[in-house]
């Protein structure tokens, strides 16, 4: 079995301050202790340092290098595979699109499951319930 992750477990991770913290730690202990496949999506890797680097959105942001030291040690995990898109990825996106208006925000939503899809990795572990609503995809809360 494989799997992905979104950016919501990988922020938590590192948001010392939140109450999801240590929940999201255990969660991303676990997954470097296992042998599945774990799938990461480049867009999932930015947006976790857009996030944990800013000062308006992380309460105790990181330093770019000390988050970018994070997805390094991410990516080197033997388990860790980067997805790309591939042959027919837009003919995906504009398929889901046509079954859910995506602007906004759902747009990188959009992206991601039609990524993972395009891949066969079935599974996303996030706490955005939206994703929900691609419904060729498994979404698991982590904890």
């Amino acid at each position: 079995m494989s799997y992905a992750l979104d950016a919501n477990v990988l922020i938590y991770a590192s948001d010392a301050s939140s109450s999801k913290h240590s929940a999201a730690r255990e969660f991303l202990d676990s997954c470097a202790a296992s042998e599945e496949v774990l799938y990461l999506a480049w867009p999932t890797l930015m947006a976790y340092l857009r996030i944990v680097t800013h000062p308006k959105i992380f309460r105790a942001p990181l330093a770019h290098d000390e988050a970018l030291r994070n997805v390094e040690a991410l990516c080197a995990m033997p388990q860790v595979q980067m997805l790309s898109e591939g042959d027919g990825f837009l003919g995906m996106y504009q398929e889901a699109a046509g079954t859910h208006p995506i602007r906004g925000n759902l747009v990188p939503d959009a992206y991601l499951a039609c990524l993972l899809r395009s891949n066969g990795v079935r599974t996303l572990y996030t706490l955005d319930r939206g994703l929900r609503r691609f419904d060729f995809l498994r979404v698991k809360l982590p904890w």
